[in-house]
């Protein structure tokens, strides 16, 4: 993560021997359940952090833990599932970290212990729950028909691939980021897709209505059809899906009906089991729940009243609870509010308050398939919007969150006409 080469460090100690049995180690049963990233990364950052302890890494799903993140491009690509592999086998073992496959189905804080599906146990000194989220299915009549898929799991992509031939029909239900990779997918095995979004524009919490034309334009480049400001009322057919009616009366026919409408944490263990739930399972800074042997990260935790459901919190939450889980004293204070994107291999960026409000200042600037947009007040940049080219993000990124003059960026965006004479006409 710092760029350092390997040259640059030396080893302290030793390392355990590959396969080494739990009982050599004398320390605490650190204990993870969920082994999507913020559950890896909390069980690398506990071996760290504790060579002694015993780390238990518990999944619902076989095989080795997998980038669910790359789902989407998998589907796109035709990968294999080792493709999609975080990490080897022998890597958890030369860490000594035991990967256990199972469904947890309730927990012990009295006993400290974990009941597993299979009629089996896991006992814990401390325990960091990171069960993640699933993905939300609408109450639509015809959702439980064949053909009807959500991608959220590797058996989801199986299935889907199986199903994506060219010159089939697909709808989308949901036009955020998952909604349009996936569209983006289908569309590169030759299927005809149509995305059906319920806002006004794509994207709307990550682009300007400018920057979501210009999006929506690529995707029609690739063949796939938007239909915004719709709202789907039944997916129609027998036992397999033969369509979508929305709600204004038209409809779309389709082989195969994606659900792209959001997910939900996954907090059912924690509820039953006594702790503090909200939205999702409530954490101090420090990540630890309202039992203190008890740690969350990723999609189901809720800090500062704050689900943030996305990569970049799930792996720092995950390395926060694995070293306070391991005995240590971190903690996360948040990240910051920007969104850096890539959505159809297009970068997008957004900082702050792009959309701007009375007594601010705006500058817009459309390019060919990029976009830019600032937003001022009282000689500070208060947002900004990119599209496309997305290099000065860092500098802009800075200026909203210190609060710095704007002298600094009209060499940074100086190339993009009306930029500069935008920027010192706000200094003054």
């Amino acid at each position: 993560m710092c760029a350092a080469g390997p040259e640059s460090f030396e080893r302290q100690g030793s390392e355990p021997a590959a396969g080494s049995a739990a009982s050599a180690r004398t320390g605490p049963a650190i204990v993870v359940l969920g082994a999507g990233i913020a559950g890896v990364s909390a069980a690398e950052q506990a071996r760290a952090s504790n060579p002694n302890a015993r780390v238990v890494l518990v999944s619902r799903e076989a095989g080795l833990p997998y980038y669910r993140l790359n789902l989407t491009r998998a589907l796109a690509e035709n990968w294999s599932e080792r493709q999609l592999e975080m990490h080897s086998k022998a890597w958890f073992q030369e860490r000594g970290i035991e990967l256990v496959q199972g469904e947890a189905v309730s927990i012990d804080r009295h006993r400290k212990r974990i009941a597993v599906f299979d009629g089996t146990t896991i006992d814990y000194d401390a325990l960091v729950l990171a069960t993640g989220a699933h993905a939300f299915v609408p109450p639509l009549p015809g959702v439980h028909r064949e053909s009807v898929h959500v991608l959220r799991k590797l058996r989801d992509l199986s299935m889907i691939g199986a199903a994506a031939r060219a010159g089939r029909r697909a709808v989308c239900l949901g036009g955020g980021l998952l909604g349009l990779e996936i569209a983006s997918g289908l569309a590169k095995r030759g299927m005809h897709v149509t995305v059906v979004e319920s806002m006004a524009w794509l994207l709307p919490r990550q682009l300007a209505k400018p920057a979501a034309d210009l999006l929506e334009g690529n995707l029609r480049s690739l063949g796939v059809d938007v239909v915004l400001a719709a709202q789907a009322e039944q997916i129609l057919g027998d036992e397999t899906a033969r369509g979508v009616r929305l709600k204004d009366g038209r409809e779309i026919d389709a082989d195969l009906v994606l659900l792209a409408t959001g997910i939900r944490p996954n907090v059912h263990l924690a509820r039953r089991a006594g702790l503090e739930v909200k939205s999702g399972v409530v954490v101090d800074d420090r990540l630890r729940t309202s039992d203190p042997a008890i740690w969350a990260a990723g999609d189901g935790a809720e800090h500062r009243g704050v689900v943030y459901g996305i990569w970049p919190a799930s792996y720092a939450q995950g390395v926060i609870a694995g070293a306070n889980a391991a005995g240590e004293a971190r903690e996360f204070r948040g990240i910051p509010p920007a969104n850096t994107l890539k959505v159809l291999s297009v970068g997008i960026f957004s900082v702050g308050r792009f959309e701007p409000s009375d007594g601010d200042a705006m500058f817009e600037h459309t390019g060919e398939g990029s976009y830019v947009r600032l937003v001022a007040r009282g000689g500070k940049l208060v947002g900004a919007n990119l599209y496309g080219e997305v290099s000065a993000a860092g500098a802009i990124k800075a200026a909203v969150e210190e609060q710095t003059g704007l002298s600094s960026l009209a060499e940074v965006l100086g190339g993009i006409p009306g930029a500069r004479a935008f920027l010192e006409q706000q200094r003054s």
